[in-house]
C-alpha cells in the first residue's frame, strides 16, 4: 500500500492557498476549456471557494457539476496574481445542510443585495451554489509563477470604446458659459 505524506511545504501551500481566498474579495475562475476568465466574488467556507450565481446573480457561463476550473487569486494589498490552483466544482442541492452552510457565509459577503431578508430563498429558486474544492498542489505561488504576460484577450461585448468630440462642441460649450 503506498502511503501519502504531507510535507512542510504542502502544509504551507495550503495555508497560502487559504489565507489569499479568505482576504480576497474576487478571484479569477476559468471553467475546463473555456479560454477567458471570470471575476467572481466568493466566500471560503468548509476548506473550499464557494460562489453563487445565474439568475440575478453573477453569471457562472461554463462551470458545471462534475468538471475542473482553475482558480487565481489576487494578493489584496499588491493586488497582483497570488496564487492559482486547480479546483474540483461540485454544485450544492437547494437547502442542503452544506447548502445552507454556504449560503450563510455568501450572505455576509454579497453587497447590496435587494432582498437581504429573503436571499436564501431566491438563491434557491434561481441561483446555482457551487463548491470549488482545491484538488492537488498550487499550480501558482510566490517564487513559482509561470512566465509570460498572462494577459487575455477581452470577453467580447457589444459596448464600444469612447468616440472623439465633435470639433465643434469646444466651441459651443464656451460660447454657452460667456453668455
Amino acid at each position: 500500500m503506498e502511503r501519502t505524506t504531507t510535507t512542510a511545504e504542502d502544509f504551507l501551500d495550503r495555508a497560502l492557498l487559504e489565507e489569499a481566498a479568505k482576504k480576497s474579495g474576487l478571484l479569477w475562475v476559468r471553467a475546463d476549456g473555456s479560454p477567458h476568465g471570470r471575476a467572481l466574488w466568493h466566500a471560503w467556507h468548509d476548506g473550499a471557494v464557494v460562489v453563487v450565481g445565474d439568475g440575478a446573480e453573477q453569471p457562472l457561463h461554463g462551470l458545471a457539476a462534475g468538471s475542473t476550473a482553475v482558480v487565481t487569486v489576487r494578493s489584496k494589498d499588491k493586488g497582483g496574481r497570488l496564487t492559482g490552483w486547480t479546483a474540483s466544482v461540485t454544485e450544492l442541492p437547494p437547502h442542503g445542510e452544506a447548502w445552507q452552510g454556504a449560503v450563510e457565509e455568501l450572505k455576509g459577503k454579497r453587497l447590496n443585495a435587494p432582498d437581504t431578508d429573503t436571499i436564501g430563498d431566491r438563491w434557491a429558486r434561481e441561483c446555482r451554489v457551487l463548491r470549488l474544492e482545491p484538488t492537488g498542489p498550487l499550480a501558482e505561488r510566490p517564487g513559482a509563477m509561470p512566465d509570460g504576460s498572462h494577459a487575455a484577450e477581452p470577453m467580447p461585448t457589444a459596448a464600444t470604446t469612447r468616440r472623439p468630440i465633435p470639433a465643434g462642441l469646444p466651441r459651443l460649450l464656451l460660447k454657452r458659459r460667456k453668455g
